[in-house]
C-alpha cells in the first residue's frame, strides 16, 4: 500500500516564486510573477511579502523582485545581475544625495545594453527616457561606458549589429567617430546632449570582472560642469557595485 506524500500548497506557491526570480536576468514585478507561476494576485503579494521578510527575496523599488541574501547559492545563477540590480539600489541612491543628481545603473544582458535602475526626486528628476536603451546605448554616457569597457572585437561586433540612430542634432552616428571615443581611454563616458536636448550625463563603467555595468549622474546641460565636480563620488560608487557583485 503507497501513501501520497503531504504537500503544502503555500510552500510550493512560495518555492514557484523564488524559481521565477532566480531564473530571471532582471527584477520582476508581482504582477508578472503571478503570471509566471500561474497564482492569483492576492496570494502572490501576500508570499511576496512574506519572502522579502525573510530575507528570500529583495524588492527594488520601482523595478520588482530579486533573490535576497538568504540564497547565496543561487547568486551565480541567471538571477545574479538582478541579485547585483539590488545591491547596488542603496550605492544609487547614496550618490544620488551626495551630488542632488539623478543616477543610474545600466547592465550588459545577453548582449543588449540595459537600464537597471534609476534613482531621482522632484528636485533632480531623471532624463526623459524616450528612447529604449536598446536603440540609444550609443548615445548615452552609460551606454559608451559599458561600450568601452568590452574588447575591440565585443565593441564591434555589438556596432555591427547596432544602428546608430540620430536622436538628436548632437548624437555621433558615424562609426568610425564612435569607436575612436570609446578607444580613447578616457576614464569616463560622457552625454552632452546626445540622447535628449537639455541634459548631460557622465557615467563610468564598475570595475568588475564578473558583470558588465556602468554608473551614471544625470543634470541639466546648464549644469554640465557641475558633473565634474562630482566624478570621484561617481568612481567610488562603482568600485562600491563591484565589491557587491563579488558577493
Amino acid at each position: 500500500m503507497t501513501h501520497e506524500p503531504t504537500l503544502i500548497a503555500s510552500v510550493q506557491r512560495a518555492l514557484h516564486l523564488l524559481d521565477a526570480v532566480g531564473a530571471a536576468d532582471r527584477p520582476l514585478p508581482a504582477k508578472v510573477l503571478a503570471r509566471r507561476t500561474g497564482q492569483p494576485l492576492a496570494t502572490t503579494y501576500h508570499l511576496l511579502r512574506t519572502l522579502v521578510h525573510e530575507g528570500y527575496l529583495d524588492r527594488v523599488d520601482g523595478l520588482g523582485y530579486v533573490l535576497g541574501e538568504r540564497i547565496p547559492a543561487l547568486s551565480g545563477g541567471p538571477g545574479r545581475a538582478a541579485t547585483v540590480v539590488a545591491q547596488a539600489h542603496q550605492v544609487l541612491r547614496s550618490l544620488h544625495v551626495a551630488t542632488s543628481a539623478a543616477t543610474y545603473l545600466s547592465a550588459l544582458d545577453d548582449g543588449e545594453i540595459r537600464l537597471a535602475d534609476v534613482v531621482d526626486s522632484a528636485t533632480a528628476p531623471r532624463v526623459d527616457l524616450w528612447v529604449d536603451f536598446h536603440d540609444a546605448a550609443h548615445a548615452t554616457a552609460v551606454g559608451k561606458a559599458i561600450l568601452s569597457a568590452l574588447d575591440a572585437s565585443r565593441r564591434r561586433d555589438y556596432l555591427g549589429d547596432h544602428a546608430l540612430v540620430d536622436l538628436t542634432p548632437h548624437t555621433v552616428t558615424d562609426p568610425r567617430v564612435l569607436l575612436r571615443q570609446l578607444e580613447s581611454g578616457a576614464d569616463f563616458a560622457v552625454d552632452r546632449e546626445e540622447y535628449a536636448l537639455g541634459t548631460a550625463c557622465l557615467a563610468v563603467a564598475v570595475p568588475s570582472t564578473t558583470w558588465t555595468g556602468a554608473v551614471a549622474m544625470s543634470v541639466p546641460v546648464r549644469h554640465a560642469d557641475r558633473l565634474l565636480s562630482h566624478r570621484d563620488s561617481l568612481r567610488r560608487a562603482a568600485e562600491e557595485i563591484a565589491v557587491a557583485s563579488l558577493r
